[in-house]
């Protein structure tokens, strides 16, 4: 028999329900009033042929280089046979896919060859966070169920709902908060409906373009259209491919870039800040309407790959895997959109800016430009970077500082006595001074290890006691430090009651003989009656047990958080008032490790307010609180990113991904 849970309202109450109550949790609740309250209170479209990817040869760039054949296409649509081993990978099922979209993301996604790039990286970091603000802005847009509804006569008549099965009631949100987060800017991700010609339209998912204009007479008209954004020049080199659905009466298209202001009256190229290869003669079209011969025509089916290197300022073209060869040099600092037109009826275009894996071995490209880079790197002589250190010396130097610095008393022992011995066996005078890395007993480091792991074990009383015994006066000269130690022990508690109780739901969905229950199916076992019996009621037994474990932590949960509430009631702090609502979210939900506060609940949440304890302590110890190896790496993350600015020689280095990550 399943525990008989009950509503954290009646846990705290004391008056639990008898039955178990839905298991539908609400969406939000903002009413957190009767629980906190101040005072203390009581208890479809066409597919088309699939081509293998190519990988890329490098070469040097140049613009009288030819098209250069890398490989050849897949024998029929939808079939991988024959793909070399750089295309596993890539597992590509149609041109159409969304490989690359992350799950549950709202369309994000990382194109193969920006994988574990730092503008990747900061992307993802700006897009989690503004989800995560969306969410909490979401659950806790309001304390008072009158504010959150309109004064219009569309709402007058609404009420607030019953309470849910926690016991709590929730508001109806008429129009949910709009969250505005600065970041990195976005990659293109479809064609914009507000930016493009008459005539031209764009189709279904924003990713395909249609031009359904009349038959165009003059020479230079046209419809064209631009991306949602520009091109990223932080990512060193940008890339996106397009399939030719139908090239229309003729191939007049045009596939390139384009500035913000360029008309779009006109195929992509024709006019001034705007570049672009054509499909009807092959030509490329530098901001004018007079071509230069280039690479071959392109018609019904054919993929063309448009590319800018923003390290060289260069840009090129590729034709179903094929390297064209550079097409343009010098190109102008300027935000740069990816535009495609067409001049004739029936021509219909599908782009892929990364959702899906491409044809052209973009991957090899790009590590082939790093490679470069990373070579002008290791090139550098490092020898009067610290005198009299050479480079391995001063390394071994900020390891142990580190070390040291951090509180890691035995590892920082055991690695100054192998550097010892090391040193010995070489016989290396100048390394001489390794030997005072035999520290002595460091009573500090200890203290401040035992503090850190315990917050990392989520044991935060046992931090608090040890923080307030060793160093009484950090915590008062800290009050946000102590904030979040606390906020971080309530949210532990939430960990705590919620893994009890799916551990016991863990438990009923298995039988006493280990198999799944199957209760129409063929593997149920035949046990001993008696023993299976036995089986059953030590687990209604535990069950019962946790089932008043867990009553038992939701009460104390309920207390702590009232207290929390009532003890910072006056606080003016937006940062106290924001976390305090953003944890209390939590209730909520039956498993909050499972709703948009998901990320508070996660362990990675214990690292921040463990470092920034320790570096309070070490600062009241008349310490730095940065080590000097940390500080080495922060800096060299601030050179890196001012260098990749513009497409800058940095754009393509990860300094935490190339050179810190094991």
């Amino acid at each position: 028999m399943p525990p008989r849970r009950s509503s954290y309202a009646s846990v705290a109450a004391g008056t639990a329900a008898a039955s178990p109550p839905s298991q539908t949790p609400p969406a939000r609740s903002g009413a957190f009033s009767h629980l906190m309250n101040p005072t203390p209170p009581s208890p479809n479209h066409q597919q088309l042929p699939e081509f293998q990817q190519r990988p890329y040869t490098p070469q040097e760039p140049s613009e009288d280089t030819g098209p250069v054949r890398i490989g050849t296409a897949v024998n029929a649509w939808g079939s991988a046979n024959g793909m070399t081993h750089w295309s596993n990978q890539y597992s590509i099922a149609g041109v159409y896919g969304t490989h690359n979209v992350l799950p549950g993301s709202g369309g994000f996604f990382v194109p193969t060859y920006l994988r574990d790039s730092k503008y990747m990286e900061r992307l993802e970091s700006a897009h989690q966070a503004r989800v995560i603000a969306h969410n909490e802005a979401t659950v806790t847009h309001t304390n008072g169920h009158s504010a959150s509804l309109s004064k219009n006569s569309s709402s007058v008549s609404l009420h607030k709902l019953a309470p849910s099965h926690r016991g709590m009631t929730y508001d109806i949100i008429e129009h949910q908060p709009a969250v505005v987060f600065d970041g990195p800017v976005p990659l293109p991700s479809k064609w914009l409906e507000l930016d493009k010609y008459g005539g031209l339209e764009v189709v279904g998912d924003g990713l395909e373009v249609r031009y359904t204009g009349p038959l165009r007479t003059h020479d230079h008209e046209a419809a064209a259209a631009r991306a949602d954004h520009p091109m990223p020049s932080q990512c060193g080199i940008y890339y996106y491919e397009v399939s030719i659905i139908s090239k229309g009466k003729d191939g007049m298209i045009g596939i390139g870039f384009s500035g913000p202001k360029v008309s779009l009256e006109k195929l992509p190229g024709w006019e001034h800040d705007s570049w672009a290869y054509h499909g009807d003669d092959g030509m490329t079209f530098c901001c004018q309407a007079t071509g230069k011969k280039y690479g071959p025509t392109f018609t019904n089916q054919d993929v063309i790959g448009c590319g800018v290197n923003f390290l060289t300022g260069s840009a090129f073209f590729t034709k179903n895997g094929v390297f064209q060869g550079n097409a343009f040099r010098d190109i102008k600092d300027i935000k740069l959109y990816p535009s495609v037109g067409a001049k004739r009826p029936g021509a219909q275009l599908r782009v892929n800016f990364g959702q899906s894996p491409f044809i052209f071995d973009i991957d090899g490209m790009v590590a082939s430009e790093k490679d470069r880079t990373m070579t002008a790197i290791n090139s550098v002589n490092t020898l009067q970077l610290h005198p009299p250190l050479s480079e391995d010396a001063l390394i071994k130097e900020l390891v142990a500082q580190f070390l040291r610095h951090a509180g890691y008393v035995d590892t920082a022992k055991a690695f100054a006595t192998e550097l010892s011995l090391e040193s010995n066996a070489l016989n290396k005078g100048s390394d001489g001074h390794f030997d005072q890395f035999d520290i002595q007993e460091d009573l500090d480091a200890i203290n401040r290890q035992q503090i850190r792991a315990a917050i990392l074990e989520g044991d935060i009383d046992k931090a608090l006691k040890r923080t307030n015994a060793y160093y009484p006066d950090v915590l008062r000269d800290n009050p946000r430090i102590h904030f979040r130690l606390r906020c971080r022990k309530f949210v532990e508690m939430m960990r705590e009651s919620t893994e009890l109780l799916s551990g016991s739901s863990e438990k009923r969905s298995k039988l006493p003989n280990g198999h799944a229950e199957e209760v129409f199916g063929q593997a149920m076992e035949l046990d001993d009656p008696v023993a299976n019996g036995e089986d059953w009621d030590r687990m209604e037994t535990e069950e019962m047990d946790n089932s008043r474990k867990y009553e038992e932590i939701l009460n104390e949960t309920l207390r702590y958080a009232q207290e929390l509430k009532y003890e910072y009631k006056d606080d003016p702090s937006k940062e106290v008032k924001n976390t305090l609502e953003s944890i209390f979210a939590m209730f909520a939900y039956e498993d909050p490790r499972k709703s948009p506060t998901a990320a508070v609940i996660k362990n990675s949440g214990r690292i921040p307010v463990a470092e920034e304890l320790n570096s309070a302590i070490l600062v009241s110890l008349g310490k730095s609180s940065v080590a000097a190896l940390e500080r080495l790496c922060q800096q060299t993350e601030v050179l890196v990113s001012d260098i990749s600015e513009h497409g800058g020689p940095g754009a393509l280095i990860n300094v935490k991904h190339d050179f810190l990550k094991l």
